[in-house]
């Protein structure tokens, strides 16, 4: 919906609360002309209801509004007399059309005096579990959000089974466009697989002003652009459009910020030039060959930190980083040891832009320019491959290509300006990543947070649950330098302080 359409939108609803309250705003000793005024309408119905004022910005909360618009439209009810369970019903189920029985009616009357506490506990139980989600609701969408590392893709830096909390606020929250969907569930509902949200109406893009941007070589959550997939691992060929934040979330390290120019030569990345210098932490890993006399033990190939890779009859394919390659190939039982990199001007059909005329590979790729919010590119056949889809799907515009012509919104162009800005993201484990190497540039509307936070990590082929349980990594920091330190023990201890000075307050309030 446009900003035209969603005010007519708002507008339609003031009438309607209008028309089905205005007398319920004079039964409770207001003027009738209140109930027409937005905004200023709801803070004197909190009045009436006898309920805070801040109630009414949770009323302008995509998502959150859909959980306090029955609980208002019951209070509403309870509060001209109709406390019964079935009255709760049809206020909800009316859509709090209900009222208009009430706005119209001589028989029932405002009770200011109202016993706001629920009589009954089921009543008590409903209203905490509400109220409940949507703290945590407001939490997730607005300041941190769990999340789960599901692939190998950065293998060693963040690992299969790592639970994070990803912050929101470090790069501004994004506020949701999708406006009717489950809380606190993505893109599919728990079991059923079924698709959590309605694609319309839909808001338009806005966020929140963070304090920091984007750092190259930071590790970033972010709405996979070109997802398609019903759900995440979904490999039918079904075709799903799905909403900005509906999207797939992705967790990649962003190699190249807007306005860098990045190429890849033999696997290492450059930035303008230079070679991408990485964190201590980040540990990038390639497909390696490793013939062999005999076959290595498992103790083995865990001494040397091999957590992916099989084993060829008379050789092994292993992901290893650079320096796990050279002391491997001190072993005896090492022939040789050779890194599968793809040959410089070698096409790839699977690599971004995806066209004939740039001859590169997931190893040997580049120099392309990642485009930087107001900055101007020529437009050509060269270039046409890079940005078409920015210009048409990211930045909404109508392309059509006629020979060497090209034309947006119908007129004639040689160079465009772009809105937002892009990045570049990519996996650590190099030969195991689907990342922007094959579909492109990552718009700044896409990203979702900053991951800084791993609470649990759990690994599925330890033995037994004490190892099965990555002690070493819980409560430790996704960024920094140096090796990562568990604050776990910290956390419980504080928590222990914390119980035993709760039982001895209990005790003294007690005696």
């Amino acid at each position: 919906m446009t900003m035209t359409e969603w005010f007519i939108f708002f507008i339609v609803i003031q009438v309607i609360h209008f028309l089905g309250t205005w007398k319920l705003y004079e039964k409770a000793g207001r003027k009738w002309w209140e109930a027409l005024i937005p905004i200023y309408n709801g803070i004197i119905l909190m009045k009436i209801i006898k309920r805070p004022f801040w109630w009414i910005i949770l009323l302008f909360i995509p998502i959150i509004n859909l959980l306090m618009f029955p609980v208002i439209w019951v209070e509403t009810v309870k509060s001209f007399g109709k406390v019964s369970r079935l009255d709760s019903i049809l206020a909800v189920l009316t859509l709090g059309l209900y009222t208009f029985v009430l706005n119209y009616s001589k028989d029932n009357a405002y009770n200011g005096e109202r016993d706001l506490k629920s009589k009954t506990e089921l009543g008590e139980w409903v209203s905490s579990i509400v109220f409940a989600v949507i703290a945590a609701t407001i939490v997730h969408t607005y300041i941190m959000q769990p999340y789960t590392i599901p692939t190998s893709s950065l293998e060693k830096s963040l690992l299969i089974g790592d639970f994070l909390f990803v912050s929101k606020f470090h790069y501004g929250a994004r506020t949701p466009m999708t406006t009717i969907a489950a809380p606190m569930v993505h893109d599919s509902l728990p079991f059923t697989k079924t698709r959590s949200y309605f694609k319309k109406p839909q808001l338009p893009y806005f966020r929140i002003p963070g304090f920091q941007k984007i750092k190259r070589n930071e590790i970033v959550v972010f709405s996979w652009p070109t997802d398609t997939v019903r759900f995440f691992f979904d490999k039918s060929n079904i075709h799903v459009d799905k909403p900005i934040d509906k999207k797939s979330n992705y967790v990649k390290r962003c190699v190249g910020i807007a306005g860098d120019s990045l190429e890849i030569k033999d696997g290492y990345i450059y930035i303008n030039g230079d070679l991408s210098i990485l964190p201590d932490r980040a540990k990038i890993q390639y497909t390696h060959k490793v013939v062999t006399t005999a076959a290595l033990s498992a103790s083995t190939l865990a001494r040397y930190n091999v957590t992916e890779g099989g084993y060829y009859s008379d050789f092994y394919i292993l992901n290893l980083t650079d320096e796990n390659a050279l002391k491997l190939k001190s072993n005896p039982l090492v022939k040789s040891i050779t890194k599968e990199i793809s040959p410089k001007g070698e096409y790839n059909a699977s690599v971004f832009p995806h066209n004939e005329q740039f001859a590169w590979s997931a190893d040997n790729f580049g120099p392309i320019y990642i485009p930087e919010a107001g900055k101007t590119v020529a437009l050509n056949a060269q270039s046409i491959p890079f940005y078409k889809r920015i210009i048409e799907e990211y930045e909404k515009n109508n392309l059509t290509i006629n020979g060497n012509d090209i034309f947006i919104n119908g007129k004639l162009e040689t160079t465009y300006t772009f809105k937002q800005d892009y990045y570049w993201m990519m996996g650590d484990n190099r030969h195991n990543s689907e990342d922007a190497r094959y579909w492109g540039f990552v718009p700044f509307d896409h990203v979702v947070g900053k991951p800084v936070f791993i609470w649990f990590s759990w690994n599925t082929s330890g033995q037994g649950i004490a190892n099965k349980v990555r002690w070493e990594r819980l409560f430790t920091t996704v960024h920094g330098t140096g090796t990562p330190v568990s604050y776990f023990y910290y956390f419980i201890g504080v928590l222990a302080l914390w119980f035993g000075y709760s039982i001895y307050r209990k005790r003294k309030n007690a005696e």
